[in-house]
C-alpha cells in the first residue's frame, strides 16, 4: 500500500509553522526523510502516526483516510519515536509477552512463536532473558523494533533512531531496518546523511517544514553532474573561499589543510577538479538553495 500525503500543514499555537504544504507519495520499502535538527521531521512523523492533528491537508494509506480513521491506521502501524520511555526491570521475553497481550494476541503459543521471530530478527534472542533496562542504547533501539513488529504492521515509522549510537550499534540497527523494509513500508527520519545513503533509494529532504527535494538518490545526484568541484586549501583560507564560492561542504585534513566541495555551473578556476556528485552534495545544495 502507498502512503499519500497531500498539502500537509501544521502550525502550532505559538505561531511556529512546522509543516508547510508537504506533499509526498511513499511506496513500500525504505523511504528516507533527511533534514537538519528542527527541520520539521518529528512533527511530520508524529502527524502521520496520528499523535497530533495537522492544521490542514490529508493523509491516506491505501484505503485508510488516516485523519478521519486514526484507530484503523494504528492497528497496522509501528512507531519508534526518538525517545520511547523507561522500561521496568523485566526481561525482554517477558516484556514482549506483555506487549503482545496488549496488542490482542491472546493465544500463548502464537505469542511465543512471534516473540521468538522478532527477537531473532532483531538479533536479541541470545539476550532475551536479560533485563531491557540494562540493555545498551543500540539494543534498546532494536528492542523497540521488536515490540513494534509484534502486530505485523504494514507501516513503520522510525524517527532519528541512530542518534547517540556507537558505530557498531548503528551498523547492527541499520541491518535490522534493512531486513524489515523488504516486507513493510518504512519511513526512516534522520539528520545523518550516511544512514540514508546506506538504506534508502527514495528520499525527501525537509527543512523549515518544506520539501526541498523528493525522488531517488541517483536522480538527485545526477542533477548535479558537472557542477561539483573540489580542491585542497589551507584551513585559514576557508572564509575567503566561502565568500568567493558556493562552498557546499569542507573536511579537515591532518596536515592543516581542508578539502572543499564547491557548486558551480563551470570550473571556478584551473585549481579545481571536477568530482562525482554524492548525496552529501545534494543535501547541502538543497539546504543552501532554500535560503
Amino acid at each position: 500500500m502507498n502512503l499519500q500525503i497531500n498539502n500537509l500543514t501544521k502550525t502550532y499555537s505559538n505561531g511556529v509553522k512546522a509543516l508547510d504544504h508537504v506533499s509526498l507519495e511513499i511506496k513500500p520499502g525504505m523511504f528516507g526523510l533527511l533534514g537538519p535538527n528542527g527541520a520539521g521531521k518529528s512533527s511530520f512523523m508524529r502527524t502521520i502516526a496520528t499523535l497530533q492533528t495537522p492544521s490542514s491537508g490529508e493523509i491516506k494509506f491505501g484505503d485508510i483516510d488516516v485523519l478521519n480513521q486514526p484507530m484503523k491506521l494504528r492497528e497496522i502501524l509501528g512507531y519508534l519515536p526518538q525517545e520511547f520511555g523507561v522500561y521496568p526491570k523485566m526481561s525482554a521475553i517477558d516484556l514482549l509477552d506483555y506487549f503482545a497481550q496488549l496488542k490482542g494476541i491472546t493465544l500463548k503459543t502464537e505469542r511465543q512463536n512471534i516473540i521468538k521471530e522478532v527477537l531473532t530478527l532483531t538479533n536479541l534472542y541470545e539476550v532475551r532473558n536479560k533485563s531491557v533496562s540494562g540493555y545498551s542504547g543500540g539494543m534498546k533501539q532494536r528492542f523497540g523494533i521488536a515490540q513494534l513488529l509484534l502486530n505485523n504492521p504494514k507501516l513503520i515509522i522510525v524517527d532519528e533512531p541512530t542518534a547517540g549510537l556507537d558505530p557498531a550499534e548503528r551498523h547492527r540497527f541499520l541491518n535490522v531496518l534493512r531486513a524489515i523494509s523488504t516486507n513493510h513500508t518504512v519511513i526512516f527520519s534522520t539528520h545523518i546523511v550516511d544512514d540514508i545513503r546506506e538504506l534508502c533509494n527514495e528520499i525527501a529532504i525537509l527543512n523549515g517544514g518544506k520539501i526541498l527535494y523528493k525522488g531517488t538518490m541517483n536522480e538527485g545526484t545526477a542533477s548535479l553532474e558537472g557542477k561539483i568541484w573540489v580542491r585542497i586549501i589551507q584551513r585559514e583560507d576557508i572564509q575567503k573561499f566561502q565568500a568567493k564560492y558556493n562552498v557546499l561542504s569542507s573536511h579537515f585534513n591532518q596536515d592543516n589543510t581542508m578539502n572543499i566541495r564547491v557548486y558551480a555551473n563551470t570550473q571556478p578556476d584551473e585549481t579545481f577538479i571536477e568530482a562525482s556528485p554524492i548525496l552529501e552534495d545534494l543535501y547541502f545544495y538543497s539546504l543552501k538553495n532554500d535560503k
